[in-house]
């Protein structure tokens, strides 16, 4: 990953609708939501969700695809996996084992949410 990639996905996380749009489909993976189910749970206008879902799916975060007259919006776990790992890259400068508790306390928080990292 690239710096460039990784500062878009970062500026498309630090909205609050956004962040919160994203972890409702970081929750939802694998089936995804509608649009329209996004906006009403987060109490946000249709239109202003569109925008929201649009920087996410320009940032990688996000993927939509259409059914029917639905768009159905998904967490791409790959790019927040890509994007992980970009930050951890030179964990520790070179010693691994410091960075032990971090990958456990990953572990252990994707294990209790029911959650995979693809």
């Amino acid at each position: 990953m690239e710096s460039i990639t990784a500062i878009e996905a970062f500026t498309a996380l630090a909205q609050p609708t956004r962040l919160a749009a994203f972890r409702l489909l970081v929750q939802q993976e694998q089936a995804g939501l509608p649009a329209g189910e996004i906006a009403r749970h987060l109490d946000v206008p249709h239109n202003t969700m569109s925008t929201h879902l649009a920087i996410l799916a320009r940032s990688g975060l996000v993927s939509v695809e259409r059914h029917s007259r639905s768009m159905i919006y998904r967490a791409e776990l790959k790019a927040v996996r890509q994007l992980v790992l970009f930050m951890l890259k030179d964990c520790c400068n070179g010693r691994p084992e410091l960075c032990a508790p971090l990958i456990k306390d990953i572990a252990r928080s994707s294990s209790t949410a029911g959650t995979c990292c693809g």
